[in-house]
């Protein structure tokens, strides 16, 4: 019984506190992390363009080549983007804040003007970005309100020497070397 008490007690331990701070707060708190921008892009099964303003980004591994990225499950690309075999990461320039904000919101017509290439697999490359990678969709993981993807790296581009465009605390910034 002793030893029943004292697993329970773990078990209990293990478990989230409740939060104690409101939505916005989380949000504000959030904001302090700086970010670069990207822009998720890719083509539905019809042949229909997808693109997604995302700070979600992050390498997660070398070998293999590994990237994640997270999207809310409400979002209208979430059924295309899950069931989809690959996407494009397009990480934004500092010259870009016009294009994350098309993306970002749910505009009619994003996609007019936009230049952009066929990447190997159909995903949209956009141009001027600072850095792209085109990613197999390996793998889903549903937590909280949002789907973290992961995806293998089949191919990437950088130009050197180009500044990120950078967000934090819910404005656009480009880099100061200190």
């Amino acid at each position: 019984m002793i030893l029943m008490t004292s697993l329970l007690s773990t078990v209990q331990i293990l478990a989230a506190n409740s939060p104690n701070f409101s939505r916005q707060e989380f949000r504000s708190a959030l904001g302090m992390f700086a970010t670069g921008v990207t822009i998720i892009t890719a083509r539905t099964a019809d042949g229909d363009l997808i693109g997604l303003t995302a700070n979600s980004f992050n390498s997660v591994s070398l070998e293999p080549p590994l990237v994640l990225w997270s999207l809310s499950r409400s979002a209208a690309s979430m059924a295309a983007l899950s069931t989809g075999s690959h996407y494009a990461i397009n990480i934004l320039a500092a010259d870009q804040k016009e294009m994350a904000e098309r993306f970002a919101g749910k505009r009619e017509n994003r996609w007019e003007g936009v230049e952009f290439s066929e990447g190997l697999c159909g995903a949209p490359l956009l141009a001027g970005v600072a850095a792209t990678f085109e990613c197999f969709n390996r793998s889903r993981y549903e937590e909280g309100d949002h789907v973290i993807f992961v995806g293998e790296v089949e191919r990437c581009e950088h130009r050197a020497g180009v500044s990120p465009l950078l967000f934090h605390g819910g404005k656009f910034y480009t880099e100061h070397p200190l």
